[in-house]
């Protein structure tokens, strides 16, 4: 989950990216009621990928083999794409989907651009 805090503006993605968003403890950071399910694992993120997600799910798949990963949201082209490749990389051998209409980009291009770089990848698309 995308998390920031009021110093976003100076951070290297906040003078690329002047919007503040998601910043703790606002609305708009908050997890809306009828997504959130209770005890769920929730990974805060300052940055476009979560390493800590990677290393979760690391865990769980030495474990017990995971047999498939589905991403859904918001920036397709940004997050999106970073977190699967991520995944991608620790995990080849997952497959992981994208579910293209519970996604979103910054444009409609970049959007499909960023969907067609994940299918070269072998990232199965919705």
């Amino acid at each position: 989950m995308d998390t920031h805090d009021d110093n976003y503006l100076n951070t290297q993605e906040g003078r690329k990216l002047p919007i503040k968003h998601c910043i703790k403890g606002t609305d708009a950071w908050k997890i809306r009621e009828g997504i959130y399910k209770e005890n769920c694992k929730i990974f805060e993120k300052a940055g476009f990928g979560s390493s800590d997600l990677v290393e979760y799910l690391k865990s769980l798949n030495e474990k017990e083999q995971i047999e498939s990963i589905e991403f859904v949201g918001i920036c397709t082209d940004i997050c999106v794409i970073v977190n699967t490749l991520m995944i991608k990389g620790f995990l080849p051998e997952v497959e992981l989907i994208v579910d293209s209409k519970c996604c979103a980009g910054v444009t409609p291009q970049s959007h499909n651009t960023a969907l067609e770089a994940m299918k070269m990848c072998q990232v199965d698309i919705l």
